[in-house]
Protein backbone atom coordinates (compact mmCIF):
# COMPACT_ATOMS: atom_id res chain seq x y z
CA UNK A 1 0.00 0.00 0.00
CA UNK A 2 1.25 3.17 -0.94
CA UNK A 3 1.96 5.95 1.85
CA UNK A 4 2.41 9.46 1.79
CA UNK A 5 6.38 10.26 2.18
CA UNK A 6 7.64 11.19 5.54
CA UNK A 7 8.56 15.29 6.00
CA UNK A 8 13.07 14.74 5.11
CA UNK A 9 15.55 16.42 6.80
CA UNK A 10 17.49 19.10 4.74
CA UNK A 11 20.60 17.38 3.25
CA UNK A 12 23.96 19.19 2.89
CA UNK A 13 24.04 21.26 -0.06
CA UNK A 14 26.94 20.20 -1.82
CA UNK A 15 25.71 16.99 -2.18
CA UNK A 16 23.83 15.25 -4.97
CA UNK A 17 20.98 13.54 -4.53
CA UNK A 18 20.59 9.98 -5.94
CA UNK A 19 16.80 8.45 -6.66
CA UNK A 20 16.22 4.49 -7.45
CA UNK A 21 12.93 3.20 -8.71
CA UNK A 22 13.28 -0.37 -8.24
CA UNK A 23 10.02 -2.26 -10.45
CA UNK A 24 9.30 -5.78 -10.26
CA UNK A 25 7.65 -9.39 -8.90
CA UNK A 26 6.95 -8.51 -4.94
CA UNK A 27 8.40 -10.42 -2.59
CA UNK A 28 9.52 -10.11 1.05
CA UNK A 29 12.78 -9.26 1.85
CA UNK A 30 13.36 -6.64 -1.40
CA UNK A 31 13.79 -2.92 1.04
CA UNK A 32 15.59 -4.79 3.30
CA UNK A 33 18.04 -6.40 0.75
CA UNK A 34 18.26 -2.48 -1.10
CA UNK A 35 18.45 -0.49 2.50
CA UNK A 36 21.11 -3.05 3.39
CA UNK A 37 23.37 -1.63 0.64
CA UNK A 38 22.64 1.92 1.54
CA UNK A 39 23.42 1.79 4.96
CA UNK A 40 26.83 -0.34 4.20
CA UNK A 41 27.24 2.99 2.25
CA UNK A 42 25.92 5.16 5.28
CA UNK A 43 23.61 6.56 2.80
CA UNK A 44 21.57 9.12 4.70
CA UNK A 45 17.51 8.31 3.46
CA UNK A 46 15.53 11.22 2.70
CA UNK A 47 12.43 10.19 0.93
CA UNK A 48 10.80 6.45 0.36
CA UNK A 49 7.75 5.60 -1.57
CA UNK A 50 6.32 2.42 -2.34
CA UNK A 51 3.25 0.53 -4.13
CA UNK A 52 2.38 -3.08 -5.09
CA UNK A 53 0.11 -3.51 -7.95
CA UNK A 54 -1.13 -6.91 -8.39
CA UNK A 55 1.80 -8.19 -7.46
CA UNK A 56 4.40 -6.25 -8.77
CA UNK A 57 6.16 -3.60 -7.10
CA UNK A 58 7.46 0.19 -7.83
CA UNK A 59 9.75 1.12 -4.72
CA UNK A 60 11.72 4.48 -4.93
CA UNK A 61 14.21 5.60 -3.17
CA UNK A 62 15.53 9.41 -2.52
CA UNK A 63 19.19 9.30 -0.86
CA UNK A 64 22.57 10.93 -0.23
CA UNK A 65 25.87 9.95 0.68
CA UNK A 66 28.42 11.54 2.55
CA UNK A 67 31.61 12.51 0.69
CA UNK A 68 30.29 11.86 -2.82
CA UNK A 69 31.85 13.98 -5.72
CA UNK A 70 29.72 16.95 -5.87
CA UNK A 71 30.03 16.87 -9.83
CA UNK A 72 26.51 14.97 -10.89
CA UNK A 73 28.78 13.46 -13.71
CA UNK A 74 30.87 11.77 -11.52
CA UNK A 75 28.74 11.04 -8.67
CA UNK A 76 26.32 9.20 -11.53
CA UNK A 77 29.56 6.74 -11.50
CA UNK A 78 29.42 6.40 -7.31
CA UNK A 79 30.16 2.72 -6.38
CA UNK A 80 26.95 2.27 -4.59
CA UNK A 81 24.91 2.83 -7.78
CA UNK A 82 27.02 -0.50 -9.10
CA UNK A 83 26.14 -2.47 -5.78
CA UNK A 84 22.47 -1.66 -6.12
CA UNK A 85 22.56 -2.44 -9.67
CA UNK A 86 23.72 -6.10 -8.65
CA UNK A 87 21.22 -6.37 -6.09
CA UNK A 88 18.48 -5.56 -8.31
CA UNK A 89 19.57 -8.23 -10.69
CA UNK A 90 20.29 -10.45 -7.83
CA UNK A 91 16.41 -10.37 -6.56
CA UNK A 92 15.03 -10.45 -10.75
CA UNK A 93 14.32 -6.25 -10.40
CA UNK A 94 14.85 -3.94 -12.51
CA UNK A 95 16.26 -0.59 -11.24
CA UNK A 96 16.33 2.80 -12.59
CA UNK A 97 18.33 5.63 -11.10
CA UNK A 98 19.02 9.68 -11.62
CA UNK A 99 21.66 11.80 -9.85
CA UNK A 100 19.58 15.42 -8.96
CA UNK A 101 21.22 18.33 -7.79
CA UNK A 102 21.02 18.96 -3.83
CA UNK A 103 17.93 21.63 -3.64
CA UNK A 104 14.85 22.02 -1.53
CA UNK A 105 12.72 21.18 -4.65
CA UNK A 106 14.61 18.29 -5.07
CA UNK A 107 13.75 17.31 -1.32
CA UNK A 108 10.32 18.72 -0.69
CA UNK A 109 7.47 16.45 0.84
CA UNK A 110 4.15 15.55 -1.34
CA UNK A 111 1.77 17.89 -2.22
CA UNK A 112 -0.57 16.32 -0.14
CA UNK A 113 1.42 17.26 3.25
CA UNK A 114 2.27 20.74 2.14
CA UNK A 115 -0.96 21.48 0.11
CA UNK A 116 -3.41 23.20 2.87
CA UNK A 117 -6.28 22.13 0.88
CA UNK A 118 -6.67 18.30 1.76
CA UNK A 119 -9.61 15.61 0.26
CA UNK A 120 -9.91 12.33 -0.20
CA UNK A 121 -12.43 11.11 -2.97
CA UNK A 122 -13.99 7.32 -2.93
CA UNK A 123 -15.39 5.82 -5.42
CA UNK A 124 -17.55 2.87 -5.19
CA UNK A 125 -18.97 0.92 -7.98
CA UNK A 126 -19.80 -2.84 -8.99
CA UNK A 127 -17.09 -2.33 -11.28
CA UNK A 128 -15.44 1.19 -11.89
CA UNK A 129 -15.29 2.24 -15.55
CA UNK A 130 -12.23 3.79 -16.91
CA UNK A 131 -14.59 6.34 -17.91
CA UNK A 132 -15.93 7.13 -14.40
CA UNK A 133 -12.37 6.99 -13.14
CA UNK A 134 -11.61 9.81 -16.12
CA UNK A 135 -14.08 11.83 -16.03
CA UNK A 136 -13.92 11.75 -11.71
CA UNK A 137 -10.00 13.08 -12.49
CA UNK A 138 -10.47 15.50 -15.23
CA UNK A 139 -12.91 17.13 -12.92
CA UNK A 140 -10.36 17.35 -10.29
CA UNK A 141 -7.88 18.43 -12.74
CA UNK A 142 -10.03 21.63 -13.68
CA UNK A 143 -10.66 22.16 -10.15
CA UNK A 144 -6.59 22.11 -9.56
CA UNK A 145 -6.46 19.49 -7.10
CA UNK A 146 -3.43 17.50 -7.64
CA UNK A 147 -3.45 13.84 -6.97
CA UNK A 148 -1.10 12.58 -4.42
CA UNK A 149 -1.79 9.17 -3.29
CA UNK A 150 -4.39 6.25 -5.16
CA UNK A 151 -5.31 2.87 -3.38
CA UNK A 152 -7.30 0.44 -4.11
CA UNK A 153 -10.24 -0.66 -1.06
CA UNK A 154 -11.36 -3.29 -2.71
CA UNK A 155 -10.27 -6.70 -2.63
CA UNK A 156 -11.20 -8.90 -5.78
CA UNK A 157 -12.75 -6.44 -8.14
CA UNK A 158 -11.86 -3.07 -8.87
CA UNK A 159 -15.13 -1.61 -7.31
CA UNK A 160 -13.66 0.57 -4.15
CA UNK A 161 -10.79 3.00 -5.10
CA UNK A 162 -9.68 6.19 -3.00
CA UNK A 163 -7.66 9.08 -4.12
CA UNK A 164 -5.89 11.30 -1.88
CA UNK A 165 -6.03 15.07 -3.39
CA UNK A 166 -4.83 18.61 -2.56
CA UNK A 167 -4.83 22.31 -4.02
CA UNK A 168 -2.97 24.87 -2.51
CA UNK A 169 -5.53 27.63 -3.58
CA UNK A 170 -9.15 27.73 -1.84
CA UNK A 171 -11.82 25.69 -4.13
CA UNK A 172 -15.21 25.93 -4.91
CA UNK A 173 -15.96 22.69 -3.28
CA UNK A 174 -19.93 22.46 -3.63
CA UNK A 175 -19.32 22.97 -7.58
CA UNK A 176 -16.74 20.04 -7.70
CA UNK A 177 -18.95 18.07 -5.62
CA UNK A 178 -21.82 19.23 -8.44
CA UNK A 179 -20.24 18.01 -10.98
CA UNK A 180 -19.12 14.73 -9.37
CA UNK A 181 -23.00 13.68 -8.29
CA UNK A 182 -23.64 14.21 -12.38
CA UNK A 183 -20.57 11.70 -13.27
CA UNK A 184 -22.30 9.80 -10.62
CA UNK A 185 -25.28 9.16 -12.17
CA UNK A 186 -23.77 8.87 -15.53
CA UNK A 187 -21.61 5.76 -14.74
CA UNK A 188 -23.59 4.13 -11.97
CA UNK A 189 -20.45 4.85 -9.18
CA UNK A 190 -20.77 6.28 -5.74
CA UNK A 191 -18.56 9.32 -5.44
CA UNK A 192 -17.93 10.79 -1.98
CA UNK A 193 -15.24 14.01 -1.56
CA UNK A 194 -14.56 14.47 1.99
CA UNK A 195 -12.21 16.95 3.43
CA UNK A 196 -9.12 15.35 5.00
CA UNK A 197 -7.95 15.63 8.42
CA UNK A 198 -7.69 14.43 11.79
CA UNK A 199 -11.35 14.17 12.04
CA UNK A 200 -12.18 12.12 9.21
CA UNK A 201 -9.72 9.12 10.42
CA UNK A 202 -11.17 9.59 14.19
CA UNK A 203 -14.86 9.08 14.18
CA UNK A 204 -16.28 7.63 17.05
CA UNK A 205 -20.07 7.94 16.97
CA UNK A 206 -22.73 6.63 14.22
CA UNK A 207 -26.06 7.38 13.71
CA UNK A 208 -28.45 5.48 11.85
CA UNK A 209 -32.01 5.87 10.39
CA UNK A 210 -34.04 3.37 10.67
CA UNK A 211 -36.81 3.00 7.87
CA UNK A 212 -35.33 2.36 4.85
CA UNK A 213 -32.10 2.85 5.62
CA UNK A 214 -31.13 0.18 8.50
CA UNK A 215 -34.18 -1.91 7.70
CA UNK A 216 -35.55 -1.88 4.16
CA UNK A 217 -39.15 -1.00 4.56
CA UNK A 218 -40.99 1.99 6.13
CA UNK A 219 -42.61 0.26 9.90
CA UNK A 220 -45.74 2.63 9.39
CA UNK A 221 -46.72 1.31 6.13
CA UNK A 222 -46.21 -2.30 7.75
CA UNK A 223 -48.61 -1.35 10.69
CA UNK A 224 -50.87 -0.11 8.17
CA UNK A 225 -51.06 -3.77 6.32
CA UNK A 226 -51.77 -5.20 9.59
CA UNK A 227 -54.64 -3.45 9.29
CA UNK A 228 -55.88 -3.35 6.05
CA UNK A 229 -55.00 0.57 5.44
CA UNK A 230 -51.56 -0.14 3.60
CA UNK A 231 -53.08 2.46 0.62
CA UNK A 232 -53.87 5.26 2.60
CA UNK A 233 -51.08 5.38 5.06
CA UNK A 234 -48.10 4.65 1.95
CA UNK A 235 -49.56 7.60 -0.12
CA UNK A 236 -48.99 10.13 3.12
CA UNK A 237 -45.33 8.68 3.78
CA UNK A 238 -44.11 8.89 0.10
CA UNK A 239 -45.23 12.59 0.40
CA UNK A 240 -43.52 13.07 3.71
CA UNK A 241 -40.00 11.66 2.40
CA UNK A 242 -40.06 13.77 -0.43
CA UNK A 243 -40.97 16.39 1.54
CA UNK A 244 -44.21 17.59 -0.02
CA UNK A 245 -46.10 17.24 3.57
CA UNK A 246 -44.96 18.57 6.62
CA UNK A 247 -43.14 15.72 8.75
CA UNK A 248 -45.32 16.20 12.05
CA UNK A 249 -48.98 16.57 10.19
CA UNK A 250 -47.80 13.82 8.36
CA UNK A 251 -46.90 11.62 11.37
CA UNK A 252 -50.48 12.33 13.14
CA UNK A 253 -52.58 11.43 9.71
CA UNK A 254 -51.06 8.12 9.99
CA UNK A 255 -50.99 7.40 12.98
CA UNK A 256 -54.82 7.94 13.31
CA UNK A 257 -54.75 5.32 10.95
CA UNK A 258 -53.91 2.95 13.03
CA UNK A 259 -55.84 3.11 15.77
CA UNK A 260 -56.93 -0.57 17.25
CA UNK A 261 -52.96 -1.55 16.14
CA UNK A 262 -52.09 -4.60 18.85
CA UNK A 263 -48.80 -5.53 20.31
CA UNK A 264 -49.24 -8.96 18.76
CA UNK A 265 -49.59 -7.29 15.10
CA UNK A 266 -46.70 -5.20 16.22
CA UNK A 267 -44.55 -8.43 16.65
CA UNK A 268 -45.53 -9.87 13.20
CA UNK A 269 -44.82 -6.75 11.69
CA UNK A 270 -41.08 -7.30 13.44
CA UNK A 271 -41.02 -10.73 12.80
CA UNK A 272 -40.80 -10.16 8.96
CA UNK A 273 -38.75 -6.88 8.38
CA UNK A 274 -35.15 -7.63 6.53
CA UNK A 275 -32.25 -6.03 7.36
CA UNK A 276 -30.51 -3.77 4.99
CA UNK A 277 -27.59 -6.28 3.35
CA UNK A 278 -24.61 -5.13 5.70
CA UNK A 279 -26.58 -3.96 8.16
CA UNK A 280 -25.42 -6.71 10.72
CA UNK A 281 -21.94 -6.88 9.34
CA UNK A 282 -21.71 -2.67 9.57
CA UNK A 283 -22.57 -1.90 13.19
CA UNK A 284 -20.61 -5.60 14.29
CA UNK A 285 -17.79 -4.14 12.67
CA UNK A 286 -17.92 -0.52 14.58
CA UNK A 287 -19.06 -1.91 17.93
CA UNK A 288 -15.67 -3.91 17.83
CA UNK A 289 -13.39 -0.90 16.05
CA UNK A 290 -14.75 1.02 19.71
CA UNK A 291 -17.51 3.32 17.88
CA UNK A 292 -20.74 4.13 19.50
CA UNK A 293 -24.19 3.49 17.74
CA UNK A 294 -27.69 5.15 17.88
CA UNK A 295 -30.80 5.20 15.99
CA UNK A 296 -32.44 7.95 15.93
CA UNK A 297 -35.52 7.75 14.15
CA UNK A 298 -39.19 9.00 12.96
CA UNK A 299 -40.44 5.87 13.18
CA UNK A 300 -41.57 3.98 16.22
CA UNK A 301 -39.93 2.41 19.62
CA UNK A 302 -41.51 -0.38 19.49
CA UNK A 303 -39.77 -1.78 16.86
CA UNK A 304 -36.66 0.45 16.89
CA UNK A 305 -35.45 -1.23 20.71
CA UNK A 306 -35.80 -5.08 19.03
CA UNK A 307 -33.49 -3.53 16.51
CA UNK A 308 -31.41 -2.39 19.19
CA UNK A 309 -31.22 -5.27 21.62
CA UNK A 310 -30.74 -7.58 18.27
CA UNK A 311 -27.68 -5.73 16.59
CA UNK A 312 -26.07 -4.07 19.70
CA UNK A 313 -26.73 -0.51 19.24
CA UNK A 314 -25.94 1.13 22.37
CA UNK A 315 -29.11 4.25 22.07
CA UNK A 316 -32.29 4.25 20.02
CA UNK A 317 -34.66 7.52 19.81
CA UNK A 318 -38.17 6.78 18.24
CA UNK A 319 -41.95 7.89 18.27
CA UNK A 320 -43.77 6.47 21.42
CA UNK A 321 -47.39 5.15 20.26
CA UNK A 322 -50.26 5.62 22.69
CA UNK A 323 -51.64 2.44 23.80
CA UNK A 324 -55.14 1.84 25.86
CA UNK A 325 -55.52 -0.02 29.10
CA UNK A 326 -56.50 -3.01 26.68
CA UNK A 327 -52.81 -2.77 24.55
CA UNK A 328 -54.96 -0.83 21.87
CA UNK A 329 -52.98 1.79 19.72
CA UNK A 330 -55.11 4.56 20.21
CA UNK A 331 -54.46 6.39 17.00
CA UNK A 332 -52.28 9.27 18.61
CA UNK A 333 -48.77 9.37 19.30
CA UNK A 334 -47.14 10.64 22.43
CA UNK A 335 -44.89 14.07 22.01
CA UNK A 336 -42.44 15.06 21.50
CA UNK A 337 -42.90 13.84 17.80
CA UNK A 338 -39.29 12.83 16.35
CA UNK A 339 -39.07 15.51 12.95
CA UNK A 340 -35.91 16.74 11.43
CA UNK A 341 -35.74 19.36 14.05
CA UNK A 342 -35.87 16.74 16.62
CA UNK A 343 -33.35 14.42 14.71
CA UNK A 344 -30.91 16.88 14.24
CA UNK A 345 -31.49 18.24 18.08
CA UNK A 346 -30.81 14.53 19.70
CA UNK A 347 -27.82 14.17 17.08
CA UNK A 348 -26.37 17.24 19.08
CA UNK A 349 -27.45 15.93 22.51
CA UNK A 350 -26.03 12.67 21.92
CA UNK A 351 -22.71 13.45 20.58
CA UNK A 352 -22.72 15.41 24.01
CA UNK A 353 -23.15 13.12 26.03
CA UNK A 354 -20.94 10.88 24.26
CA UNK A 355 -17.88 13.46 24.35
CA UNK A 356 -17.08 13.76 20.93
CA UNK A 357 -16.95 16.64 18.67
CA UNK A 358 -19.81 16.86 15.93
CA UNK A 359 -17.13 16.36 13.69
CA UNK A 360 -16.34 13.18 14.85
CA UNK A 361 -19.86 11.61 14.34
CA UNK A 362 -21.62 10.06 10.80
CA UNK A 363 -25.18 10.26 10.32
CA UNK A 364 -26.98 7.78 7.84
CA UNK A 365 -30.56 8.54 6.33
CA UNK A 366 -32.83 8.82 3.05
CA UNK A 367 -35.22 10.70 3.61
CA UNK A 368 -36.38 14.78 3.87
CA UNK A 369 -36.53 14.57 7.63
CA UNK A 370 -33.08 13.24 7.85
CA UNK A 371 -31.11 15.89 6.25
CA UNK A 372 -31.07 18.37 8.96
CA UNK A 373 -29.13 15.13 10.77
CA UNK A 374 -26.94 14.81 7.75
CA UNK A 375 -26.20 18.23 7.53
CA UNK A 376 -25.11 19.03 11.51
CA UNK A 377 -22.95 15.91 11.01
CA UNK A 378 -19.22 15.94 10.07
CA UNK A 379 -20.25 13.43 7.52
CA UNK A 380 -23.95 12.95 6.35
CA UNK A 381 -24.76 10.33 4.13
CA UNK A 382 -27.64 9.88 1.95
CA UNK A 383 -28.13 6.15 1.72
CA UNK A 384 -30.36 5.12 -1.54
CA UNK A 385 -32.14 8.41 -0.52
CA UNK A 386 -34.93 10.21 -2.95
CA UNK A 387 -33.34 12.31 -5.47
CA UNK A 388 -34.05 15.75 -3.26
CA UNK A 389 -31.88 14.12 -0.30
CA UNK A 390 -28.86 13.00 -2.60
CA UNK A 391 -28.61 16.39 -3.71
CA UNK A 392 -29.03 18.00 -1.02
CA UNK A 393 -26.69 15.57 1.30
CA UNK A 394 -22.81 15.98 1.53
CA UNK A 395 -22.40 12.60 0.42
CA UNK A 396 -24.66 9.87 -1.53
CA UNK A 397 -24.43 6.10 -1.55
CA UNK A 398 -26.57 4.04 -3.90
CA UNK A 399 -25.11 0.82 -3.18
CA UNK A 400 -27.40 -1.81 -1.97
CA UNK A 401 -24.79 -2.79 1.24
CA UNK A 402 -24.63 -0.29 4.31
CA UNK A 403 -21.29 -1.99 4.61
CA UNK A 404 -19.80 0.45 2.05
CA UNK A 405 -19.70 3.03 4.76
CA UNK A 406 -16.57 1.77 5.74
CA UNK A 407 -15.27 2.46 3.25
CA UNK A 408 -15.64 5.90 3.51
CA UNK A 409 -13.51 5.68 6.62
CA UNK A 410 -10.87 4.53 4.87
CA UNK A 411 -10.91 0.94 5.33
CA UNK A 412 -10.16 -1.56 2.84
CA UNK A 413 -11.73 -5.14 2.39
CA UNK A 414 -8.38 -6.36 3.79
CA UNK A 415 -8.76 -4.61 6.90
CA UNK A 416 -12.30 -5.88 7.42
CA UNK A 417 -11.47 -9.97 6.60
CA UNK A 418 -8.11 -9.23 9.10
CA UNK A 419 -10.43 -7.64 12.02
CA UNK A 420 -13.41 -10.84 11.59
CA UNK A 421 -10.94 -12.81 11.79
CA UNK A 422 -9.33 -12.10 14.96
CA UNK A 423 -10.35 -14.75 17.77
CA UNK A 424 -13.38 -13.12 20.21
CA UNK A 425 -11.77 -10.52 23.31
CA UNK A 426 -12.59 -11.92 26.58
CA UNK A 427 -13.88 -9.71 29.12
CA UNK A 428 -11.06 -7.81 31.58
CA UNK A 429 -13.50 -7.73 34.00
CA UNK A 430 -13.26 -11.85 34.88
Amino acid sequence: MSESPRTPSAPSPSLPLFLITVSGQDAPGITSELTGTLAKANAKIRDIGQAVIHGLLSLSILFEIPESPPSLENAANHPVLKDLLFRAVQLGLKLEYKVLPSSPKNTQTSAFATNPHRYVVTLLADQISANALHEVTAVLAQARFNIDLIQRLSEDEFSCVELMVSTAIPTEVLEVKKKLLEIARDHAVDIALQKEGLFRRSKRLVVFDLDSTLIQCEVIDEFARELGVYGEVAEITERAMNGKIDFDESLRLRVSKLKGLTHAQIENVYQRIQLTPGAEDLVRTLSQLGYRTAIISGGFLTIAEKLRDRLGIHSVYANKLEFDAHGAATGHVLPPIVNAQKKAALLEELARSEKVDLEQVIAIGDGANDLLMLERAGLGIAFNAKPMVREKAGTAINRKNLEAILHLLGISRRDLTQQREKPPQGDASH
